[in-house]
């Protein structure tokens, strides 16, 4: 069987990045004349095929959908497996009602390195894609280079190049602080590594606000991570007893019921001495400690509101820019008390 030559190959033999050779098949600009030329006649040599028509979707769809996501957030070890599989179900549940058929696809470390394009773009002809969850930005140049219409699930490109379609972070981790100050609570820590993803950046950015307008400070060494550069988790380092806060607001469910095993571990009770409250409203099937105060995130609305704007930009219909924020609803449960006198 005659191997299927992808862009990477006719990069490796012309001696130029993925990118520049995305460019000159699109004709795009910054290629230059000369070397458009030599790569379209390389591609056409190697028999490499693809449609000089970048609105060819519009003539004849192929009505197959690509979702890519970081490999990383598949591990088994990874705090957002549960809650990204779940969102990719809404996705699937949501193109089906316009007959699409979805492939999933993973971003492996060495696809990372190596500036290779997904085989959803490079050899499948996508009519369109999704990302979910937060990808290395040269990376997403990478994938912008294709042309395919592309929306971002659950994070967002500060230069706004890309609609996305995100929770409301920043009110959801506001609407938890203000509830526990509600309760009596001044002593808090953030638990999340808030330069990991603009998701959690987000959620502290509520949590701070909240510490604000009530007039109470926030001691940098009260944020506390809860993963590495892998994005993968890390052991969470607490402060000594003395030190202990009253109240902790974690980024996630899963990270906060892993908080809430490590206190009771210590000989802390959750919530009579320690409130814990998470976000995403996630339960694992098999806990059995205080059931979690969490924001609900409506990922049915999300997927929706995803996949309506991509069939739009599929359509031609319109140019949709920015972000789309989808509201969720805090769910109060056992994990946060009245603080102790």
């Amino acid at each position: 069987m005659a191997k299927t030559i992808t862009m990477r190959d006719i990069a490796e033999k012309v001696g130029v990045s993925t990118v520049t050779v995305s460019k000159a098949l699109g004709d795009r600009d910054g290629v230059g004349s000369e070397l458009r030329i030599l790569i379209k006649e390389t591609a056409e040599e190697m028999g490499y095929h693809y449609s000089v028509d970048a609105n060819s979707f519009r003539k004849g769809r192929n009505y197959r959908i690509g979702v890519l996501m970081e490999e990383h957030f598949t591990d088994d070890n990874s705090t957002a497996l549960s809650f990204y599989m779940r969102l990719y179900h809404s996705v699937v549940v949501q193109l089906s009602r316009f007959h699409y058929s979805v492939l999933l696809e993973m971003i492996t470390p060495q696809m990372l390195e190596k500036m290779q394009m997904p085989n959803v773009i490079s050899e499948m002809r996508m009519d369109g894609l999704i990302v979910i969850g937060k990808v290395q930005e040269e990376y997403l140049k990478l994938i912008r280079g294709s042309r395919t219409p592309l929306v971002y699930l659950d994070f967002y490109d500060c230069n706004l190049e890309v609609p996305s379609v995100i929770s409301d972070n920043v009110y959801g981790s506001y609407l938890l602080t203000d509830y526990l100050i509600g309760l009596g609570h001044r002593r808090f820590a953030f638990l999340g590594s808030i330069d990991a993803t603009p998701s959690i950046m987000d959620r502290y950015l509520g949590y701070y606000r909240a510490l604000m307008e009530h007039g109470l400070k926030q001691d940098e060494k009260r944020i506390i991570p809860d993963r590495g550069e892998d994005g993968l988790g890390i052991p969470f380092r607490l402060p000594e007893r003395e030190e202990m806060p009253t109240a902790f607001v974690c980024n996630c469910d899963e990270t906060a019921y892993t908080l809430i095993e490590q206190l009771c571990e210590m000989g802390y009770r959750v919530p009579e001495d320690i409130s814990v409250v998470g976000f995403d409203n996630y339960v694992p099937g098999t806990y059995t400690l205080p059931k979690l105060t969490t924001i609900d995130v409506d990922m049915d609305e999300m997927s929706r509101q995803a996949v309506e704007i991509l069939i739009r930009l599929m359509k031609g219909q319109e140019q949709v820019f920015g972000r789309k924020v989808v509201g969720g609803k805090m769910i109060i449960r056992e994990s946060a008390g009245r603080v102790k006198e």
